[in-house]
């Protein structure tokens, strides 16, 4: 019987080194996780600077010309057909 409990002793002490080492590793990924959501939320908020506010004052600048027609753009911007392309396969 002794030797049993000795051995049960032995197993549940690297039990407890496993559980310890697991928990560390479980800290590392939840700091992890933590920078790499910031690094995601940063990049959001750039991106809502960049869609929202850019956006409005380009679209401010451009108010007073006047826009072409699309047959128009096409012949001074060539690469605009392929847009034009895409964004119909968009709609589908």
């Amino acid at each position: 019987m002794g030797f049993k409990t000795l051995a049960i002793q032995q197993r549940s002490s690297e039990v407890w080194q496993v559980l310890g080492a697991a928990k560390k590793e479980f800290a590392n990924f939840g700091n992890m996780m933590g920078k790499a959501q910031k690094n995601i939320q940063t990049g959001l908020n750039q991106l809502d600077n960049v869609m929202g506010v850019r956006t409005r004052a380009i679209q401010r600048r451009l108010q007073s010309a006047e826009a072409l027609s699309a047959v128009d753009a096409r012949k001074i911007l060539p690469s605009l057909a392929n847009e034009d392309e895409i964004e119909e396969d968009d709609t589908l």
